[in-house]
């Protein structure tokens, strides 16, 4: 929620002198509009927050609402309003500008889906014969020659975001930390600035929408998911989009007597999805507008397909058999719903993580956002946190009546969300966020990695059924390890920031340099540890052979063990 005490704050306090750019910036990131809000004396009054199954069903509403319009600039919106009002009852617009190829696009929602079909039957197309004539709800608005004389909009009509798709600079994050009074205010600002907002989240469920349009001849009942950080409550500005896509939805049975003819399937259940996901892949490559850079990965335990939609801007990831990732979704959104300091929280753990390199965009053997994520909750479920923050989730699967084996298979009707309406905790800690961020790092600084293992199920640290430099278990599949990936050297690297960054808060001396509280921990990584780090791994590179070779090799020998550590850390970087 947007917090507008916190908002005025900023702009009232002249002592700082924040320039209109910068707090036009936090205003734009931080316009999320609450679905249930009620008008008392002309202000809103925030009510209960939506649950996860509540918010899917309203984005996916608001999706079936909305199309997508390519135009020429900002200002043709007033055009695009005049012409488009006579097909359909306009409820909102909102512009924003693609970040590689800077094209303008404007989400237009209607008052019903009935509308977009009129809008969608009223739609041509420029060349059937140079081109696929696919009716989608991604549009553009053709120029004319004709004078408009006369607009047909509404005075009172504006843009609802100008430019809502645009990720703040690291800069300009840097100079509305640094605005900030303390490190408490910069962890909440730091997530204000940087989480979804309105329009991202709407391109997203657009997004999925486009998939599910795309055999709907087929498949009526298809359902795109999306899951992960663009609905569980972390998500940032510019993530990724995790689709899981299913030809049809679980439908209960009906007393009809006819019965569809369908294709009996005679393959195994892996081999039908690498069938299928190479026909969805094929669809995407040749025919839905704005989907490029198509790759198949198949052969992958979860097979996947990624892809780059250019007119949302948005990478996604698709599969067809992974509800998993739903349901961790919903169980992340019920986490974050519970206490307003979670999220922030997370994000400033995330943040910092990348900052110092402990996380990395492409897949590896180093820690993931997600087992981070995983990290933070556990460390708020802790009892010795007087009092936990978070209850664990045998504690929330009580609520619902199921019990804490099997999880996945009993929740995959959203559970969580409907334990959340009538969940019986409320923490009493109130610690602010930059004593948690403390006590986040200090726990972890002195956890005992190698013999214990985190568990959200119990909310206490286990030991490790199996040896693995980092031990966090599958909250909803407790056989796994969802950190089974990182290897020794980079957990070791993991604990080493984690210190670096403990000191450099509980040496925190205020606004007294130029980066401090957030900024100074974000700066911490040692050249030191990069050097000690590397130059150990090089030593144990070299063959034991050349241990017993003459002197006289020896500054060969020296340039061949050099070239060897070079070549490694060039193959794993």
């Amino acid at each position: 929620m947007l917090n507008l005490g916190y908002i005025s704050f900023l702009k009232t306090y002249n002592q700082y002198n924040f320039n209109k750019q910068l707090y036009t910036l936090l205003q734009k990131c931080t316009n999320t509009t609450s679905v249930r809000q009620v008008s008392h004396k002309n202000k809103p009054t925030p009510l209960a927050p939506l649950t996860f199954n509540e918010t899917l069903n309203y984005r996916r509403n608001q999706a079936k609402r909305s199309i997508l319009v390519q135009v020429q600039s900002m200002e043709s919106y007033k055009e695009l309003y005049s012409y488009i009002s006579t097909l359909g009852n306009v409820h909102e617009m909102l512009h924003y500008v693609t970040s590689t190829d800077q094209l303008h696009f404007i989400i237009v929602e209607f008052d019903n889906e009935e509308q977009v079909s009129n809008i969608i039957q009223n739609s041509s197309h420029i060349n059937s014969g140079e081109s696929f004539p696919i009716h989608s709800n991604f549009l553009w608005f053709k120029a004319t020659n004709r004078k408009n004389s006369k607009l047909k909009i509404p005075k009172n009509f504006k843009l609802g975001m100008e430019n809502g798709n645009q990720i703040p600079s690291k800069n300009e994050i840097c100079n509305l930390l640094l605005g900030q009074d303390n490190t408490n205010h910069q962890i909440q600002t730091l997530h204000d600035v940087t989480k979804l907002n309105d329009v991202a989240t709407r391109l997203r469920f657009l997004t999925t929408r486009q998939v599910e349009l795309s055999v709907a001849g087929m498949f009526p009942n298809a359902v795109a998911y999306p899951f992960g950080s663009s609905v569980n409550g972390f998500g940032k500005m510019g993530c990724d989009l995790d689709i899981v896509f299913r030809l049809a939805e679980e439908q209960t049975k009906s007393d009809s007597r006819l019965i569809f003819h369908c294709k009996a399937n005679n393959l195994y259940e892996r081999s039908i999805t690498h069938r299928h996901m190479e026909v969805v892949g094929d669809v995407l490559q040749l025919f839905l507008p704005g989907c490029t850079q198509i790759r198949k990965i198949l052969q992958a335990r979860v097979p996947i397909i990624k892809y780059y939609q250019q007119f949302t801007d948005v990478e996604c990831d698709l599969s067809m058999s992974n509800m998993s990732g739903v349901c961790m979704s919903d169980l992340l959104h019920l986490y974050g719903s519970i206490d307003a300091r979670v999220r922030p929280l997370v994000f400033t753990v995330r943040k910092w993580a990348q900052e110092v390199g402990i996380t990395n965009s492409s897949p590896g053997r180093w820690i993931s956002n997600f087992s981070l994520t995983l990290l933070v909750l556990a460390f708020l479920q802790q009892p010795n946190n007087a009092p936990p923050v978070l209850p664990s989730v045998h504690h929330v699967l009580q609520q619902i009546g199921l019990k804490c084996e099997n999880v996945l298979e009993e929740t995959l009707q959203f559970s969580f969300s409907e334990s959340g309406k009538t969940l019986k905790f409320k923490s009493s800690n109130t610690d602010d966020l930059e004593t948690l961020l403390k006590q986040f790092f200090n726990f972890y600084s002195s956890f005992d990695f190698s013999s214990k293992a985190i568990s959200l199920n119990e909310a206490i640290s286990i030991t490790k059924p199996e040896y693995s430099p980092l031990y966090i278990v599958n909250p909803l599949e407790r056989g796994l390890n969802v950190s089974k990936n990182v290897s020794l050297d980079e957990l070791e690297k993991f604990r080493y920031e984690i210190r670096n960054a403990l000191w450099v808060l509980e040496s925190n001396q205020g606004k007294s340099n130029s980066n401090w509280g957030l900024l100074e921990m974000f700066q911490t990584k040692r050249k030191s540890f990069q050097s000690n780090y590397h130059s150990f791994r090089h030593d144990r590179l070299m063959e034991v052979s050349k241990l017993f070779e003459e002197d006289s090799n020896g500054q060969e020998n020296s340039k061949e063990t050099n070239k060897d550590s070079y070549q490694y850390e060039k193959a794993n970087r």
